[in-house]
């Protein structure tokens, strides 16, 4: 479906499970989900009358309707290609693996990258203004994120900030040591950035492995794959992190399972779980993977005691409070970015939350981006659902297949 979303009313109705991405009060009563324009208009009920007024209505078939997932850790560059694995297309098949919004990790593989502090921060700018109103497949992908190197100066922050840019990312730079980024992340800080940082091993030539106590001297709002971009931290200092920060703590898919799952219990035990992020750190060495987010979730709803609904909430609702986002919950003035799921065909369980506790990835029957259904029915990278949503009333014109790549 093209076009805008401005005057567009969409009603979810026949919805068995409300999934708020809230992991404290993870559940809403009711089945009918309304949104106009590009935000949740009503969670729970509606009038009948209210229905008949949409422009779609989506019979969910008894699915389950959660916030559209939330990757805080993808390696875009300019448009939907990633040149570290030559792939065209990554974003809009990530939508189709339920991302709704996608959030720069740095533009770290632009191919000749340049490192002088001019060049980082143009970078940085570009970056931001290409992705300022494009949505790849109708993803939102949040770009530009400078990436810190010797030379930027504190008003180097404030200027990025003033045109736009919000995110800064610690740990490609060219320092002698690690430590040597703290007052620059201080200075983004100071100008208002979210402020990230690789963590553990060294991921690519020139980088330097990052601990607990450089994080410590660092401060910033989110710690990067701490189960490893590709290498983890060692085991005690999850815990550290845990008790001596409020450090967001981010696991990702081409990480260490083992070690997020440590990093879930420890967080849970310390009451901290809403530092708990999800991401995938792709495309990277690892891969495009357009399933990361689902099977990361999976992953670790099978091998924990935690439900489901609490890492979808790492997805979503965690992810968009430490990051300022509008999205991540079904409430009421909230982008209208939500998914429908159900259990795959054939799977074990009969619900999309008991098949992901099982080890299945959930089935997604459709996704719903700033106020546009993007597809009805299935997705191309997910097993069909068990029960099929379909669009039961449509006065607007519109195709809903999702096929076109």
């Amino acid at each position: 479906m093209s076009g805008t979303a401005a005057a567009v009313r969409i009603a979810i109705v026949n919805i068995g499970m409300i999934v708020t991405g809230c992991w404290r009060d993870p559940f809403a009563k009711g089945d009918t989900i309304l949104t106009e324009g590009d935000r949740i208009a009503r969670v729970g009920t509606a009038t009948a009358a209210e229905i008949e007024a949409a422009d779609l209505v989506v019979d969910a078939m008894g699915g389950t309707v959660c916030p559209g997932f939330i990757d805080s850790q993808v390696h875009n560059t300019f448009g939907d290609y990633t040149p570290r694995q030559k792939t065209v297309g990554f974003l809009e098949s990530y939508l189709h693996g339920g991302t709704t919004t996608s959030i720069s990790a740095s533009e770290v593989h632009v191919p000749g990258r340049p490192k002088d502090p001019e060049g980082v921060k143009a970078l940085a700018v570009a970056a931001f203004k290409c992705f300022e109103t494009y949505r790849p497949g109708g993803m939102r992908v949040h770009a530009g994120s400078v990436i810190l190197e010797p030379g930027l100066t504190r008003e180097d922050f404030i200027e990025l900030r003033a045109r736009g840019v919000w995110l800064a990312k610690a740990g490609f730079g060219g320092f002698a040591t690690p430590f040597d980024y703290a007052p620059m992340v201080g200075w983004a800080r100071e100008a208002g950035m979210i402020t990230t940082v690789h963590t553990g091993g060294a991921s690519i030539p020139g980088s330097s492995p990052i601990r607990a106590d450089h994080l410590l001297a660092m401060r910033p709002h989110v710690s990067f794959h701490v189960n490893g971009g590709p290498v983890a931290l060692p085991d005690a200092e999850y815990e550290r992190l845990t008790l001596e920060s409020d450090i967001a703590l981010q696991v990702c898919t081409a990480g260490n399972l083992r070690t997020a799952i440590l990093c879930a219990q420890t967080v849970k035990t310390h009451d901290a779980f809403a530092r708990f992020l999800i991401a995938t750190d792709t495309p990277t060495g690892t891969g495009v993977m357009p399933l990361g987010m689902m099977y990361t979730i999976m992953n670790l709803a099978a091998l924990t005691d935690m439900p489901p609904e609490w890492f979808i909430a790492a997805a979503t609702g965690n992810v968009a409070d430490v990051y300022g986002l509008d999205c991540g919950y079904l409430r009421p003035g909230r982008a209208a970015d939500l998914l429908i799921l159900d259990a795959p065909l054939g799977a074990t369980s009969d619900t999309a939350l008991g098949a992901l506790a099982n080890g299945d990835p959930a089935a997604i029957g459709a996704v719903i981006s700033a106020g546009v259904a993007r597809f009805v029915g299935r997705s191309r990278n997910t097993p069909a659902p068990t029960r099929m949503p379909r669009v039961a009333a449509c006065r607007i014109p519109a195709d809903f297949s999702g096929a076109a790549h």
